[in-house]
């Protein structure tokens, strides 16, 4: 009686993750969308990308571990790889969570900014970065291309930046698929923005969503820089109630004064956009 049991129940959970599995091969067959997520992380970043073909990115991992939790929701449960991982900038709130990942996931290509500290999370970045096939340091004018019709435009840091400050050396990149754009600015300053208005035409930086750089301090995302995006949408991430008091009312006001919706990761948490190459919805 007790082995028929263990039959029954082997069958029964056979079955689960076989019936599991082929949903899971449906549902990735039926997508048609660019997938965003700017991860709710507390007072840091963490953006996960998904493409029309299944192509899976990171962009940065937050302060610490927590980045962890919200990937096992936005990835297949069994699934432990990643395509590509960027570090927009070097600091601990975006690279505390990437040494997470890249223990306990498969990374195929690493970006970097070419920014350096003395901090140990970075010393341990760069060894635990070390079985990752592919690196490559970030350039103005590079575009990768993500798959599914999407491609990634590297806009900065425009040089060599490993003198840079970590802000002024963060990378900035406009993810496109289709008729749509979002503008990942990492923690660059109002300086890079000056950089990019007078050196990209016009066309180059429209984007219906921003992600807001620095988590909405005053230092970054000028007046300028805002109308040049003209994106329907922000997005700051930032921590509740930070010791930084992020995001400044500075930043928020301009953000207003443009007719742009924002929202926030310390308000909304984790904060969705689905593409389809057309238009851009809130998920």
């Amino acid at each position: 009686m007790i082995k028929n049991r263990k039959l029954i129940f082997i069958c029964l959970a056979l079955l689960f993750f076989i019936n599991a599995l082929i949903w899971q091969t449906v549902w990735s067959l039926g997508e048609k969308h660019l997938t965003v997520a700017i991860i709710d992380v507390g007072q840091g970043e963490a953006i996960f990308i998904k493409t029309p073909d299944g192509k899976q990115i990171m962009i940065d991992g937050g302060p610490n571990r927590q980045v962890l939790e919200a990937l096992g929701k936005l990835m297949p449960f069994n699934d432990r790889t990643l395509d590509l991982l960027i570090v927009s900038n070097p600091d601990q709130d975006h690279l505390g969570g990437l040494v997470e990942i890249l223990n306990r996931y498969q990374v195929g290509m690493m970006v970097e900014p070419g920014t350096v500290t003395k901090t140990k999370v970075f010393k341990r970045l760069k060894e635990v970065g070390e079985g990752v096939p592919l690196e490559l340091t970030a350039r103005g004018g590079l575009t990768l291309n993500l798959g599914g019709g999407v491609k990634l435009e590297i806009l900065a840091p425009v040089a060599n930046a490993r003198s840079w400050s970590t802000n002024d050396g963060s990378i900035v990149a406009r993810l496109v698929y289709g008729e749509t754009e979002f503008m990942l600015t990492g923690d660059s300053t109002e300086k890079v923005e000056r950089q990019l208005l007078a050196t990209l035409p016009g066309e180059a930086l429209g984007a219906d969503v921003l992600k807001v750089g620095h988590h909405g301090s005053k230092t970054s995302t000028s007046q300028e820089f805002t109308e040049a995006v003209k994106p329907k949408f922000a997005v700051i991430s930032s921590g509740k109630d930070n010791r930084y008091g992020h995001p400044h009312q500075k930043t928020l006001e301009t953000l207003a004064n443009a007719g742009v919706k924002t929202f926030r990761t310390d308000q909304l948490g984790t904060i969705i956009f689905e593409s389809d190459g057309e238009r851009i919805e809130l998920k």
